[in-house]
């Protein structure tokens, strides 16, 4: 993986992890655990989304709202766990 991906991907990871704190919490965890957050949803929404027939489409929206996706299917588990 090139620097410029790597660079990219965190920036995704970023977004998509603040929109998801925004969404379902109304604020997010902080800027470490909304990239941990974005990036993890990343890769779930990239193999769940998939496997249930749902495409986004292409381009760096598209991966940002699918980042977005998994980021908040995890942040909603991560709510669902701490309340137990």
């Amino acid at each position: 993986m090139r620097i410029e991906s790597l660079l990219a991907f965190l920036v995704v990871g970023v977004v998509a992890g603040w929109l998801a704190g925004q969404i379902v919490r109304g604020r997010g965890y902080g800027l470490l655990v909304n990239l941990v957050v974005g990036v993890l949803g990343a890769f779930i929404a990239g193999w769940l989304l998939p496997k249930l027939g749902v495409s986004v489409g292409g381009g760096l929206l598209a991966d940002i709202i699918q980042a977005m996706i998994g980021a908040i299917l995890l942040l909603v588990l991560i709510m669902l766990v701490r309340k137990r």
